[in-house]
């Protein structure tokens, strides 16, 4: 049985001691996933065809041809925003799956 600062006994009564890396890990592939997931949504609302005032105006990627830019410039310019947001949230997720797997490694490297 191995004593941990808190005085508790790993492995004794609770919880054993390889239960918080389970955790970890678990916590690190959800959050992978859902970066992965919230990313590819992100694109996939760029393509979305938007409009404005009943004019087609293409979409955040690709606007469509012959519109007048004052007619969908609001459109465009709500549905960049959206885009980025998501794509920029899925980002962050990845970032902190990245933090969770570096903090995990320091932490088992100090025991």
């Amino acid at each position: 049985m191995k004593e941990r600062a808190t005085g508790l006994v790993c492995g004794a009564v609770g919880l054993p001691g390889r239960v918080g890396a389970d955790i970890v890990t678990a916590l690190n592939r959800v959050l992978v996933v859902a970066g992965v997931v919230v990313m590819i949504g992100g694109v996939a609302l760029g393509f979305r065809s938007v409009s404005s005032s009943g004019t087609n105006c293409g979409s955040a990627f690709r606007t469509a041809g012959g519109i007048t830019p004052m007619t969908c410039d609001s459109a465009l310019s709500t549905a960049g925003t959206l885009v980025t947001v998501v794509i920029a949230a899925g980002a962050l997720m990845l970032a902190a799956a990245v933090a969770v797997k570096m903090l995990a490694a320091r932490a088992h490297a100090a025991k």
